[in-house]
């Protein structure tokens, strides 16, 4: 399941997940966020049980890309424990997205 997050619920998202979470800073005109986004779906998907997964829409929640110093899309953070352990700018193939994710398992 991915959660659309807000600077409303973002917060709570990250602190309250007992399992890692991958957040997807994206914007509807970008190609490439387009090309990213059905493998961060499938990801979800697969791996619906050990990570949380949200999208931020960062044309509607600039705060939040403001907070992580986000200048370029797509950018995926990747949270363990409450606290930002890794992040990554631009497209990935799926099996370079898998290994990002499993950085924080």
């Amino acid at each position: 399941m991915i959660t659309e997050l807000t600077s409303a619920n973002f917060d709570s998202f990250i602190q309250n997940a007992s399992a890692p979470v991958l957040v997807d800073l994206w914007a509807s005109w970008c190609g490439p966020c387009k090309m990213l986004s059905p493998l961060v779906d499938q990801l979800a998907e697969e791996m619906g049980d050990k990570l949380a997964v949200g999208k931020v829409n960062v044309d509607d929640e600039g705060e939040i890309a403001m907070r992580y110093g986000v200048q370029s899309i797509p950018t995926l953070l990747l949270f363990k424990g409450g606290e930002l352990v890794n992040k990554n700018i631009g497209y990935v193939p799926l099996p370079a997205l898998k290994a990002f994710v499993q950085s924080a398992m």
